[in-house]
């Protein structure tokens, strides 16, 4: 057993859909659900970690004391994180570091979200120094237009085609079917993917998740005291991976306008996608061929493809091979996204990367009701938040 390992008592959720209500509500029910979970009490728990939600005015910007005081002030440490997309995992790791290191024993991790209506877009105000502001302000460069340059990217470097890309919408709609959290549960065609409007050629409007309101809470512990509690044999997370580009980064990230020059440097060993699951591998101390399922940042159907390959869970240009065959899908060699992904939950930004985790224990436990893949004791997640935040998650049983 690594040293490095924590036990994951229990997860919960709030389902994912525009509800209109605060992001409070929604966090305090999933982290009540993961409390139940666990059969832990709220007064044992010594450290909470929020995930923070910069839409949501001071409550969001401290969001660790706002869930403590909405659960009942009692005396727990606090702490929040914000990376963007990868905050959910960047929350864990914070919680992660402070049971290895001792200092605690019990600790509640939330993420709770709503977002507006469309795209996701800056805060108001002029930044010129901010990248993010920018390429909204010169380029009118939304999230999708990215989506699109990678989906673009691709086709001419692999061969993908828009029917690879419908594929994946298709696949994870099946998948989510069954997801009681999910907040679209209807099947789909490759024919109803490529008769949606086109968002930003090549890509079309059942390509590219939708922005949800939504929240996840994961209870970790040391594995002294889930040993302690007879569950000695809990889901583990063997390794949480926040790592940072290194130059010269040279594939195009959100939300920036170029990429780094390579010329006196030459390539790089990893895209910096790439070196995010590496290192989540080396810290759980196991290997692509180890995972059993995956659970993906499917801001869009080609990125779902892009993230397979960054994972090592096939070679370079081979994603869609392995989605043509069935591979990806559940019953196939590795499947990905059983939760039926970004595709049927739509972006709860704090919230996205603790879903994944949920959903990972519950494949490992074998509690997947409807979506289970069958004998799953390696997951993996991935992620990615702007401005350089890595974010993947081992689990293993």
């Amino acid at each position: 057993m690594s040293a490095r390992q924590v036990a994951v008592l229990g997860v919960g959720m709030h389902p994912w859909g525009k509800w209109g209500k605060p992001f409070v509500e929604y966090g305090v029910h999933a982290a009540r659900a993961a409390l139940a979970d666990a059969g832990v009490a709220w007064t044992d728990v010594d450290l909470v970690v929020g995930g923070e939600t910069v839409r949501n005015g001071y409550g969001g910007y401290v969001a660790g004391a706002t869930f403590a005081q909405a659960l009942g002030w009692n005396g727990a440490r606090v702490a929040t994180s914000y990376a963007a997309c990868a905050t959910g995992a960047q929350a864990l790791d914070t919680a992660r570091a402070r049971i290895l290191a001792g200092l605690s024993e019990v600790a509640l991790v939330v993420g709770a979200d709503t977002t507006p209506k469309g795209f996701l877009a800056p805060n108001a105000g002029e930044r010129w120094d901010d990248p993010d502001w920018l390429r909204f302000r010169l380029l009118g460069m939304t999230n999708p237009a990215y989506f699109a340059l990678y989906a673009r990217r691709r086709m001419d470097l692999f061969g993908a085609t828009s029917e690879d890309f419908a594929q994946v919408k298709v696949k994870n709609a099946r998948h989510g079917l069954a997801n009681p959290y999910a907040r679209y549960r209807k099947e789909v065609s490759v024919a109803d993917v490529l008769g949606s409007a086109v968002v930003s050629d090549p890509l079309h409007l059942l390509d590219i998740c939708a922005t949800s309101d939504g929240a996840a809470a994961v209870l970790v512990t040391s594995t002294e005291y889930a040993a302690r509690h007879g569950l000695a044999d809990s889901v583990r997370i063997a390794g949480i991976s926040t790592v940072t580009p290194t130059f010269p980064n040279t594939v195009m990230d959100m939300p920036n306008l170029s990429t780094d020059s390579s010329l006196a440097t030459g390539e790089p060993e990893r895209t910096f996608k790439a070196s995010i699951g590496h290192a989540a591998y080396e810290e759980a101390g196991v290997g692509p061929a180890d995972v059993d399922v995956a659970e993906v940042y499917d801001l869009s159907t080609a990125l779902e493809l892009d993230w397979i390959e960054d994972l090592a869970l096939c070679g370079p240009g081979e994603a869609e091979k392995l989605l043509r065959a069935g591979e990806t899908t559940i019953g196939g060699r590795i499947p990905v996204n059983p939760s039926g992904g970004l595709a049927c939950f739509g972006e709860a930004v704090p919230a996205q990367a603790l879903a994944q985790v949920c959903e990972l224990t519950w494949q490992l436990r074998g509690q997947a009701e409807g979506r289970q893949v069958e004998g799953a004791r390696v997951g993996i997640t991935a992620n990615q938040g702007l401005f350089g935040h890595g974010s993947s998650v081992v689990l293993t049983r």
